[in-house]
């Protein structure tokens, strides 16, 4: 039986376009797919078969039929992870920093989602695709606790939590210097960096709100290095690399945002041997809580600090002159 998603495009809405409209309610759907879906009346609006362009004024009922999933050109690999739930909806992964979650260029294998095309024999399929469904990022050297889904009605419960931000998302992270505070806020929009590609910026045009909570845990005055509880309100590309480089305090390691030069200043030569042991910027995904999409139970898990980022947390501990 093929799965359906009833949508109602609301009164109040300004108007926009049928494809922008279900691209925002249904994130996982690509626009390439969703033109397709309308192509085939698989999309219609007020029970009509439509176009893409069609205006949305408000009011206006679209029924979306899921088609039943194809395979996707993604290989299955028999790369080992580390499992900390799995049931029929979901699965729960510790992954270690150096692992791409999902392929892209330069990236076709290798990856959190070749491992779990081959890990999950149970897969339902997300968006028309047999895939797991990839609700949340983390960078390829983040380390630490990342779900994904194996079937669309667990996909848009998940996915539906993170738009409201409600999903707790804590972050382990080392910065340099001192944000002047215990605590606090940076609300900054976030978007594509004007002139670098690769990197994002809160100095981009069309950019997205961006809210990040922090807290300092220990300061390291001689080495100017802070160790920070991160809670993310709102998950947006490179949000905690880019936040607090905008603040002057990057993370220690980070190749695109970081400052190699505040590290190589460190007098301390066993502290500046254990940083350049960093696969990339000192981050870790630490703890991530969520509500059970069937059960309805509210679920927490956590990921081990890695032994890198461990040993050099003891090393400033241990030692007085740390710079």
């Amino acid at each position: 039986m093929l799965a359906t998603r009833q949508l109602l495009f609301p009164d109040d809405r300004s108007s926009m376009r049928l494809d922008a409209f279900v691209a925002e309610s249904l994130p996982d759907i690509s626009r390439s797919q969703l033109k397709k879906m309308i192509d085939k009346g698989h999309i219609t609006l007020n029970g009509a078969t439509t176009k893409a362009s069609s205006k949305l004024k408000g009011g206006e009922a679209i029924q979306v039929t899921l088609p039943e999933p194809e395979p996707l050109e993604t290989l299955p690999e028999a790369i080992p992870l580390q499992i900390l739930y799995e049931d029929q909806d979901l699965i729960v992964i510790d992954k270690p920093a150096g692992m791409v979650v999902h392929p892209a260029v330069g990236h076709q294998s290798g990856t959190l989602v070749n491992a779990l095309l081959y890990h999950c024999t149970d897969l339902a399929g997300i968006g028309g695709e047999l895939r797991p469904g990839i609700v949340h990022r983390i960078d390829k050297d983040t380390s630490g606790v990342l779900v994904a889904t194996k079937n669309d009605q667990s996909h848009q419960h998940l996915a539906a939590q993170f738009k409201a931000h409600t999903v707790n998302r804590r972050y382990l992270a080392l910065v340099h210097g001192n944000p002047g505070a215990n605590s606090g806020t940076i609300d900054q929009p976030i978007g594509r960096h004007p002139n670098h590609r690769k990197k994002m910026s809160g100095k981009a045009k069309n950019s997205k709100r961006a809210v990040t909570h922090w807290k300092v845990l220990k300061q390291y005055h001689v080495s100017r290095l802070s160790l920070m509880e991160l809670r993310l309100e709102t998950g947006r590309t490179h949000q905690i690399r880019v936040h607090f480089s905008e603040i002057n305090c990057p993370l220690i390691g980070d190749p695109l945002y970081g400052n190699r030069s505040r590290t190589i200043a460190l007098k301390n030569m066993e502290l500046r041997k254990l940083i350049d042991q960093l696969p990339g910027q000192a981050l870790h995904a630490q703890k991530l809580g969520f509500i059970h999409p069937s059960s309805g139970k509210y679920l927490e898990f956590s990921s081990k600090i890695p032994e890198i980022l461990q040993n050099i947390i003891t090393c400033l501990d241990q030692t007085t002159t740390d710079g």
